[in-house]
């Protein structure tokens, strides 16, 4: 017997008091928990606050007498859901941060547009148009390429940059881009001193982006898989 699953509608504002930062009253921005009494906050938020306090601004705990920001952790689970929960939230974060380094000269979120080669054609799994339904540890499947156009040798050697056997991948789309890269590094069986990086769309891309941020800015619509490309980085 089938069972239809039931959508339950909830509106917004129902769940700011879960979702939303409790020093600044806004929605979390690179959500961080105190390990201590695990209650959320900004990271800008919880930092500036501990430079003046010991203790937690929600319920009082003492997060630790001298170095309360060493008990401070990432909460990309939580930041995870805010993403999914609040429409453009993320996409306005990333417009302010580089508005932000633009204005100041800094080209931290400028990454340099390498050679464009033909993306490959195939007929590709439609992405659902409600980007913003929450499942938990949502997958994503990537497809990692040669980059041959960039095919440089190993420094010391002469070989290029090997191919994978086994390019198709389903992964947790909060997985960085470092995490991939050592995947990379340890299937390829490529030396600790060599080092690789990860193109999309012409783009070369940070390490400490997760796979969603990647989708989100390089590959959206494009449909499933998301191709990325490796290959050797100059140095």
């Amino acid at each position: 017997m089938d069972l239809e699953e039931e959508l339950l509608k909830i509106r917004i504002s129902q769940l700011n008091s879960h979702i939303t930062c409790s020093l600044c009253y806004g929605y979390f921005i690179d959500a961080t928990t105190t390990t201590e009494c695990l209650h959320t906050f900004c990271k800008s938020c919880i930092v500036k606050y501990l430079q003046t306090s010991k203790s937690c601004p929600q319920c009082g705990v003492k997060i630790h007498e001298t170095q309360p920001q060493l008990h401070l952790r990432a909460d990309r689970t939580m930041q995870d859901i805010v993403y999914k929960i609040v429409p453009a939230l993320f996409e306005n974060e990333e417009k302010r941060r580089e508005e932000f380094y633009n204005s100041r000269g800094f080209s931290k979120l400028k990454k340099g547009v390498v050679e464009k080669i033909p993306e490959p054609k195939l007929t590709c799994i439609q992405v659902s148009d409600d980007r913003h339904m929450y499942k938990y540890d949502e997958k994503i499947s990537i497809c990692l390429e040669r980059y041959h156009v960039h095919s440089m040798p190993v420094r010391g050697s002469h070989s290029k940059v090997p191919s994978l056997q086994e390019k198709f991948i389903r992964c947790s789309n909060r997985l960085q881009v470092d995490d991939v890269i050592k995947l990379l590094m340890k299937r390829l069986d490529i030396p600790s001193e060599v080092e690789l990086t990860l193109i999309c769309h012409g783009h070369e891309l940070t390490k400490e982006w997760s796979l969603k941020q990647v989708y989100l800015m390089y590959w959206s619509p494009k449909g499933s898989p998301m191709f990325l490309f490796y290959c050797f980085k100059p140095g």
